[in-house]
């Protein structure tokens, strides 16, 4: 039986990618992209264990050569969740830590605050950071959240939300400094329930329009309690991506 306070930091990696083929074995400073996700998970003071969830043997090499712990899952996995609930069937703990792949910066800090959100009694948790500049509330390839005063998920969009009237209506920039305004952050925790309900339901039509997966689980009533951090987490989309993130890297990490 599992510790009940046992968490399992999941880090989903499959090796197709239409706009960057084979991303997770992209080096960055010499290492695989995969090994600095993984290292810096290792080092959540609440994951009890730090596993790659894959699809293809290579990534699967390349973790288990530096050290890492890899499973293998189905290459027909529809997103990165469905890729964790796999893992969850074959690791049972009471709470998992969907880790994004393609975050090598991920603070250890922030995977800890979700996880302490499940400890607390969460079914499912995630991040948001504040919004900083203008373009980011209106960029659609960023995904905005609204919370209720409970600091639980009320909506997720690429919209604008909430779409600022007052401000545009009078011809003035928006306030960013309200408390409003949060774009939301990757990092998503699941209790083990949860995580097999919402995977064992269809695709919603709100989350097909707007191609965001946590609205799957708001349309069946889960609540996400929403934790809050100082900034985003820069990842890697594309090639040109990888050099960005090398000038970010502690001299450690580079070598």
């Amino acid at each position: 039986m599992p510790d009940e306070h046992s968490i399992i930091g999941v880090i989903p990696a499959r090796y197709g990618s239409t706009r960057f083929p084979g991303k997770p074995l992209a080096l960055i400073a010499g290492k695989p992209m995969i090994q600095h996700v993984y290292e810096r998970a290792a080092r959540a003071e609440l994951l009890s264990r730090v596993v790659v969830a894959t699809d293809d043997k290579r990534i699967e090499q390349a973790v288990e050569n530096f050290g890492g712990e890899a499973l293998m899952t189905s290459p027909d996995h529809p997103s990165g969740t469905d890729r964790v609930a796999e893992a969850a069937r074959k690791i049972k703990a009471p709470h998992y830590i969907n880790i994004q792949g393609d975050e090598p910066l991920i603070d250890p800090d922030y995977v800890d605050t979700c996880a302490r959100l499940l400890l607390d009694g969460a079914e499912m948790s995630t991040l948001a950071a504040r919004i900083k500049w203008r373009h980011e509330l209106f960029d659609q390839h960023i995904a905005k959240v609204v919370l209720d005063r409970e600091g639980y998920a009320i909506y997720f969009s690429r919209s604008a939300v909430p779409f600022p009237r007052k401000y545009l209506d009078r011809g003035v920039d928006v306030d960013l400094d309200s408390s409003v305004y949060l774009r939301h952050v990757g990092v998503y925790g699941f209790a083990a329930d949860t995580l097999r309900a919402i995977t064992s339901k269809g695709e919603t039509e709100l989350e097909s329009l707007e191609g965001l997966e946590m609205l799957r689980a708001l349309y069946h009533g889960i609540r996400i309690r929403v934790g809050l951090v100082r900034s985003t987490i820069p990842h890697v989309d594309r090639p040109e991506d990888i050099q960005e993130v090398e000038k970010a890297l502690s001299p450690e990490e580079g070598t």
